[in-house]
């Protein structure tokens, strides 16, 4: 099979974007290599830790709360990402299709059982901060 320029041209938005892609990266390490500050200190090498002064050790035990309330969040970001394919196939399904009540059932299922599991967490207390 010979593969002539026109199946190749398809490609070139592509390949576009990816060298595009690279030069941007390259550019920002390089750039900020010969531009950005060298200025070495005392405070700029001490740790930064979200605005606040480090104090105690780094060993300290965390509360498995955060951890959980972490988990819950990750569970309903990956049920909208489920979510909305179905919600843009679903409305363009034939009228009287046969998929339809199948395709409604499995995200109720879906939506139910993520309403249950979170009703589970409340009444274990994941959320309760004290």
């Amino acid at each position: 099979m010979l593969v002539t320029l026109a199946d190749i041209s398809h490609y070139a938005a592509i390949g576009l974007l990816l060298v595009m892609a690279i030069v941007f990266g390259a550019a920002n390490l390089v750039m900020t290599t010969v531009l950005g500050p060298g200025r070495q200190g005392a405070t700029k090498g001490m740790t930064y830790e979200s605005g606040m002064d480090p104090f105690g050790t780094a060993r300290r035990r965390f509360n498995v709360r955060f951890y959980i309330v972490a988990m819950t969040f990750l569970v309903f970001d990956v049920e909208i990402v489920f979510l909305y394919p179905w919600a843009t196939v679903f409305p363009n399904l034939a009228d009287g299709s046969e998929q339809g009540p199948v395709f409604l059932g499995r995200m109720l299922f879906f939506i139910g059982t993520s309403i249950i599991a979170y009703a589970y967490a409340w009444r274990k207390g994941v959320f309760d901060y004290d």
